[in-house]
């Protein structure tokens, strides 16, 4: 089998790659990216080598690219997109691009090359804010940044493919992912970085919006599962019920490290700043998803992976 996945030296689709390539043994994995800002080529340096796997340096809006990358694979991942909330505030352009335009740029090779199935790299953002109770995969999707408007606008973008052209595509919603490799512009790996660096951590508003975590190494085997068991047409929330807030998540971090409350730095909160996500994932499961490492353990891990991999962050960090 080989696959193309799309946005591979980014975070999620970087240990997705890594997992994938361990896991089968006869798999091929086609990687395709455009190495923005936020892609480390280093991502992959334990992979760069492997008979199995290719890399392609290419901006999903560009056809011809997409066309030589997407042949001869019998599926597509796609998890590129422009992801950070704070940056779609700012400039909310290259975010209609790569995650709208690239989008269909992607959905128009993939159905004239005849692939078997496309996956949508998605985000529990597209739902916008929960009070109470969890959201399902039939619920409207209300996004409230120009970030998960963009997302959202390509899951009903790749809907209509479906209901047009049959098009065999399956869309994946994953609460917050963390984990190794994660940018240090999200909340967990600045919040370790800053606090490896002597500084305090920002904290927006007062610090009670709820998030799920997951663990990637969880998301990418919920991925797997809708590869290989999902069926096209479907939506899939991958979650692991590990609903906190932000003050709660900064505490956690700040006990890694023996700190006070008195390392939080409150800060203005952001323009239309979701107040909680809570994803109802019976769905999944009922493919048989569950998630395997729990959240203090997979904060342990990735604290101490920051921890023993500084080199890697610390470059990363400036050129943000």
């Amino acid at each position: 089998m080989k696959i193309l996945v799309t946005g591979g030296l980014g975070f999620i689709g970087s240990n997705f790659i890594r997992y994938m390539l361990h896991k089968y043994p006869k798999l091929y994995i086609v990687n395709l990216d455009k190495q923005t800002y936020a892609s480390c080529k280093s991502n992959l340096k334990d992979t760069s080598l492997n008979p199995r796997y290719a890399f392609i340096k290419g901006d999903i809006c560009d056809k011809k690219i997409v066309l030589c990358a997407m042949r001869g694979c019998s599926a597509v991942l796609n998890f590129a997109a422009e992801t950070h909330v704070d940056r779609s505030i700012n400039d909310a352009s290259v975010f209609l691009r790569t995650n709208i335009s690239g989008v269909y740029v992607l959905l128009e090779a993939a159905r004239e090359l005849k692939v078997e199935k496309f996956i949508q790299i998605g985000t529990d953002e597209v739902y916008g804010s929960c009070i109470r109770g969890s959201f399902h995969e039939d619920d409207p999707l209300l996004p409230n940044s120009p970030y998960s408007a963009s997302k959202a606008s390509a899951d009903i973008l790749i809907r209509s493919y479906w209901k047009t052209y049959k098009f065999p595509a399956v869309i994946t919603r994953s609460s917050n992912n963390f984990g190794p490799y994660q940018f240090p512009e999200k909340v967990i790996p600045l919040f370790i970085t800053n606090l490896l660096e002597g500084k305090k951590v920002p904290l927006y508003g007062d610090g009670l919006n709820v998030r799920d975590w997951i663990y990637v190494l969880d998301n990418c085997r919920g991925i797997d599962l809708v590869l290989h068991k999902g069926k096209t047409g479907e939506i899939y929330n991958i979650g692991a019920g590990n609903e906190k807030n932000n003050l709660e998540l900064t505490e956690s971090i700040l006990k890694e490290f023996g700190r006070s409350r008195e390392w939080i730095k409150f800060v203005k909160d952001r323009p239309g700043h979701d107040r909680r996500y809570s994803l109802d994932t019976r769905k999944i499961m009922a493919m048989g998803f569950k998630t395997q490492v729990d959240f203090h353990e997979a904060l342990v891990l990735t604290v101490n992976w920051y921890k023993e991999n500084k080199s890697w962050w610390k470059k990363l960090k400036n050129r943000s």
